[in-house]
């Protein structure tokens, strides 16, 4: 009896790209979500802004839900150990960067979200500035995608 096949390995890189990533998003959003009730606080009408704002940071969760749903797509019953230690380590890129990424975001739509407080025509420039941290968590995507091949 094996305690270590190639399903259970796939099956943990599927739940490492989804858990981390999603933690990382956790992060990010609660983080920014606390600027945004201060914000609305003094401006509730500044709901819409703060909520795209806030939102950001969850993409990183769905890219690694992503990566999970194609890692497990690809689970056979006579799976080798290569090849689970081959979707194992697909899951890993998304996974970690979507885990630093998304706390990185939060902080900046954090930010961002301050920044609309005082300058509500400013949302178009807080958002660029949140997205440049997105390219991280979308290029980990890609090459999570081209390891899963």
């Amino acid at each position: 009896m094996k305690f270590i096949d190639g399903q259970l390995l796939a099956l943990l890189g599927a739940t490492i790209a989804f858990l981390v990533s999603g933690i990382g998003s956790s992060k990010g959003v609660g983080t920014a979500g606390q600027a945004g009730a201060g914000v609305l606080t003094e401006d509730p009408s500044k709901f819409g802004s703060v909520v795209i704002l806030e939102a950001l940071p969850s993409t990183q969760a769905i890219y690694g839900f992503v990566i999970a749903f194609l890692i497990i797509g690809r689970i056979t019953p006579d799976m080798s150990v290569i090849e689970g230690l081959h979707l194992l380590t697909a899951g890993i890129p998304v996974g970690f960067v979507g885990w630093i990424s998304a706390i990185y975001q939060g902080k900046v739509a954090t930010a961002g979200i301050q920044l609309i407080g005082k300058r509500p025509e400013a949302l178009g420039s807080a958002i660029t500035l949140a997205l440049m941290v997105e390219m991280f968590a979308i290029l980990s995507l890609i090459v999570s995608i081209l390891m899963i091949g």
